[in-house]
């Protein structure tokens, strides 16, 4: 059995393969990089959640961890997703941050059940423009999160989480806007877009946070900073506990949970594919969320949010050469050194500088050469693409998701139903026909190509029902169709009592065993209905079977009366 059909973690070949100083050298480094970046991201997304920066950090250090131990990606970096910034803030507005633990937890059993039922090959099929559809809608959302911190702006109350609700807020509050966080922020933004135009082998984010947190220490400058609005960052892991639990909460915060499951299994085996295609490697889809289920089960218990596999990061851990998963464990582990000791430096951070960090972020969100691509190749991509933005950024990211994958399936079965078609041949149009068909043979020979289902059984059918007179038989050939479902199956059954009734007899050819025990499920069975395992044997049965009649009223519905 290959690797990617089994549920066993990519740690363990690699163990057997054999782990060397060499590669522990490899994995400590790209271990570090990774950290680097995933340290001011982890808490500018937490606090852009709705949460405070240890959550961030708990989640990079916990979830990280297990989803690199467990899961059945060799490169997979977890943590908190920028993509889940949206969900986890409505759920924590919602139902508080107990809630939002328990949805998590919640979200992990269903991640698990997933993976156990082996159903994460079925999750990856999301059309391209549903995803870059809610992925834009997601950075728009998170860029119009980050307006306040960035301008430093004082709010009269809360900031309202709809986007709708909240640019009038924001623009009754720009008078408050305070120069020197505005300043503090376009600093780090254009450290970041400079050094990674410049020197992208530098870590840019934590150099631009590091310049932004000594200018605000060494000048005294008067803006936010983590400690002046969080309290200070702990220096150690809480002890496990489980966040309050009641069955009315539990159905409360069951569609956030279901939210979160859908798109953190979405995102984490998307980074998996990443993965794949930077080093040639595969990955155990159902692993995978296996161990994404187990590492926010683990997250929520150790105060975290929601963990997922992270494209950026796990990108950055293949590009720094990382050999196995133990880069990924690493990484968890360097981030929880930076914690204990250098906590306080961590609390002096300004809140403009992740404002900074997160906008960046946001912007790689938004793909604008796809969305480009999309609109110039077809106008029926570029409408599901529409809907899924529309939704994700005004209404909401789970019904984006659905409602897209809904259009997008429509799309499919459209065009499946176009690329199925039916040949018609004759015995007058050659002496020498390949399949054996004479001119003065009263046989018509429908072959059916591509995909016979119920999104082309209509088209098919109307065909097919074009019944000659002058053909006494008909036989329909099923070799050179891809599939044939139960409808279409249903309007075979149907074509053969209209025929029969007609006194036109109809042999069925081709077709592979599983066709043909569901052509005999709807009763299309010898002797009623004749059956040859090609066009030239149906062909020659049809021949038979009419030489054995004197007319064509002698032919009778025998097996068909059911029907």
């Amino acid at each position: 059995m290959p690797y990617s059909d089994r549920l066993v973690p990519a740690l363990y070949p690699v163990l057997r393969e054999g782990y060397s100083l060499t590669h522990l050298k490899r994995d400590a480094l790209a271990g570090l990089t990774v950290a680097i970046v995933a340290l001011p991201l982890s808490m500018a997304i937490a606090i852009a959640s709705g949460g405070t920066p240890a959550m961030g950090l708990y989640t990079a250090i916990v979830g990280g961890f297990m989803i690199s131990a467990l899961g059945g990606s060799r490169y997979q970096i977890g943590g908190p997703a920028g993509a889940f910034i949206v969900l986890v803030a409505a759920t924590v507005a919602q139902h508080g941050i107990g809630g939002m633990f328990l949805a998590t937890m919640l979200a992990g059993v269903i991640m698990a059940a997933l993976g156990l039922l082996r159903l994460g090959s079925y999750i990856r099929f999301i059309p391209y423009p549903v995803t870059v559809g809610f992925t834009t809608g997601i950075g728009t959302i998170i860029f119009a999160s980050q307006i306040k911190d960035l301008l430093g702006l004082t709010l009269d109350g809360p900031e309202p989480g709809p986007i709708l609700e909240k640019l009038p807020a924001i623009w009754q509050a720009l008078p408050t806007a305070n120069p020197v966080t505005i300043a503090l922020a376009a600093v780090t933004i254009a450290l970041i877009l400079g050094l990674k135009r410049l020197a992208p082998r530098l870590p840019e984010l934590l150099i631009a946070v590091v310049v932004t947190t000594l200018a605000v220490a060494l000048l005294d400058l008067d803006t936010p900073t983590i400690v002046s609005t969080f309290g200070a960052v702990p220096a150690m892991l809480p002890a496990p506990s489980l966040p309050p639990v009641s069955w009315e909460l539990v159905v409360a915060v069951l569609p956030n949970a279901v939210g979160f499951a859908l798109l953190g299994s979405i995102e984490a085996l998307l980074s998996a594919v990443v993965a794949d295609g930077m080093s040639g490697r595969r990955h155990s889809s159902n692993m995978e969320l296996i161990a994404q289920g187990a590492a926010n089960l683990a997250s929520g218990m150790m105060g975290g949010m929601v963990a997922t596999g992270t494209i950026a990061r796990t990108a950055t851990n293949v590009r720094a050469n990382a050999h196995s998963p133990v880069a990924g464990m690493l990484h968890a582990v360097f981030v929880l050194a930076f914690m204990m000791l250098a906590a306080p430096l961590v609390g002096m951070i300004p809140l403009a500088a992740l404002a900074g960090v997160l906008a960046t972020v946001a912007w790689n969100m938004i793909e604008r050469h796809a969305i480009a691509t999309l609109i110039r190749s077809s106008k029926a991509d570029a409408a599901v693409l529409g809907v899924t933005l529309l939704l994700t950024v005004f209404r909401d990211l789970t019904e984006a998701i659905v409602v897209g994958f809904a259009l997008g399936s429509v799309l499919f079965i459209h065009r499946m139903s176009k690329a199925a078609e039916v040949a018609t041949l004759e015995g007058d149009e050659s002496d020498t026909a390949p399949t054996g068909l004479r001119r003065d043979d009263e046989i018509v020979v429908y072959r059916i190509r591509g995909a016979f289902f119920f999104g082309a059984a209509a088209s098919v059918g109307a065909v097919l029902e074009r019944i000659g007179d002058t053909h006494r038989a008909m036989v329909v050939d099923f070799t050179e169709a891809a599939m044939v479902d139960s409808t279409a199956i249903h309007t075979i059954a149907g074509l053969v009592t209209s025929a029969q009734r007609r006194g036109v007899l109809v042999v069925l050819s081709g077709g592979d065993e599983a066709l043909q025990a569901g052509l005999q499920a709807h009763g299309l069975a010898a002797p009623g209905v004749p059956h040859a395992p090609d066009i030239q044997a149906g062909i020659a049965l049809a021949r038979a079977e009419l030489a054995r009649h004197t007319g064509a009223g002698q032919i009778t519905a025998t097996t068909m009366g059911a029907h």
